[in-house]
């Protein structure tokens, strides 16, 4: 959906659990900023757990898939964290609007490509990471022209790390029919695709209401 706020709208951002865990952060000496850096940190192990997963078998890529998928809803964690703690526990820094979005570019990169070198197809997750920060770009650009964020999808940021979630896990039974790395590679087709969709469905959103009278043009 699109949301007229800067913030993207997510269900559990109003779950119990999630603000006994937001108000207990908030408490402590943690900051907004440094649960957004820990969520590149999340991205790199999922993406060094993808990349190990395609160079082995048996238990240990089962081992490395789970952490992967572990790790990457860690990423989405700490994403949801950081607002959380900034916005409803009041510790909003100077500088966190940087924060807020710097590590996201680099957590999409660093899980793509590594489920791309993992499956001996490094451009095709280059291009699910190229694509995914477009993603962003458009919906930035709207802001930055007085538009209300474009959260929309298929492939906004948590619809990505579902899909990629999803295709971890249903790897771990590919043995069952002889099968290696082909639903990791389905799944970051999917992604790659669906993210340039996604960029291409907001640019023309954008182009729309750039274009509605009223609005002052270059």
């Amino acid at each position: 959906m699109t949301e007229t706020g800067d913030r993207r709208p997510l269900a559990s951002r109003n779950t119990r659990w999630a603000g006994l865990i937001a108000r207990w952060m908030a408490s402590k000496t943690i900051t907004p900023n440094q649960i957004s850096q820990a969520s590149m940190v999340a991205a790199a192990l999922a993406g060094g757990a993808f990349y190990l997963a395609g160079q082995t078998v048996g238990w240990e890529r089962v081992a490395c898939l789970l952490l992967a998928v572990l790790f990457c809803q860690g990423r989405l964690l700490c994403n949801l964290f950081d607002g959380m703690v900034a916005v409803e526990g009041g510790k909003g820094e100077p500088d966190g609007p940087f924060w807020n979005e710097f590590p996201d570019r680099i957590a999409d990169l660093l899980i793509f490509a590594g489920v791309g070198y993992g499956i001996g197809m490094p451009g095709l997750g280059w291009a699910a990471g190229a694509f995914a920060v477009l993603t962003a770009y458009v919906r930035e650009l709207g802001r930055a022209t007085g538009n209300p964020s474009d959260f929309s999808g298929p492939m906004a940021k948590q619809h990505r790390m579902a899909t990629i979630t999803a295709a971890g896990l249903a790897s771990i039974f590919e043995p069952l029919w002889s099968g290696y790395n082909q639903i990791l590679t389905i799944g970051l087709g999917i992604t790659a695709f669906g993210a340039a969709f996604t960029a291409l469905r907001r640019s023309r959103t954008l182009i729309t209401r750039l274009k509605m009278p009223g609005r002052a043009g270059h």
